[in-house]
């Protein structure tokens, strides 16, 4: 199907229509794990998803062969289809430049920018680090202010001030 979108065009509406339908439908997130044989005792992961009713499937498809990765899973939890990247080296070279490209007209567009600042930190093994990771863990903080979080960032910065 991409390579119905051979002028720069038809490339360049494919690239506005994929980040606005993220504008709509997409997450950029970070969420930290509990993993006692790491030294700082999180994990953190990035992720870039986006969700979708069973059957609008050929949009996660397409947005599949677009980025030339990731993967469709089924969101159990609100009964969806889910498009998700979470490697740290997709994110860096695939999802961020393309929104760099072609950015987000809403407000998700500072979500962006966070999640962007934290994959740079974790390619520079910031995370890895007390000083980096707590910071990471405050900008993360800022993102999608109305959801849902696992862990607060008090719990989060206690917790990991009892490893160090």
């Amino acid at each position: 199907m991409i390579e119905s979108y051979n002028t720069p065009t038809l490339k360049r509406e494919l690239g506005n229509y994929i980040s606005g339908y993220v504008d709509g439908e997409g997450c950029f997130s970070v969420s930290f794990s509990i993993r006692p044989k790491l030294k700082i005792g999180w994990e953190v992961k990035p992720s870039f998803a986006v969700a979708q009713n069973f059957d609008r499937r050929e949009v996660l498809d397409l947005m599949i062969e677009y980025f030339g990765c990731g993967h469709i899973r089924k969101n159990t939890a609100d009964k969806t289809l889910k498009y998700e990247i979470r490697s740290l080296d997709e994110l860096l070279e695939k999802v961020i430049p393309h929104f760099h490209s072609f950015p987000l007209l809403s407000s998700k567009q500072k979500d962006f920018l966070l999640f962007k600042e934290v994959c740079k930190r974790m390619k520079e093994l910031k995370h890895l680090e007390a000083q980096g990771f707590q910071e990471i863990v405050e900008i993360a903080h800022k993102m999608n202010t109305s959801g849902k979080r696992k862990y607060s960032q008090t719990m989060l910065l206690a917790s990991f001030q009892m490893k160090i």
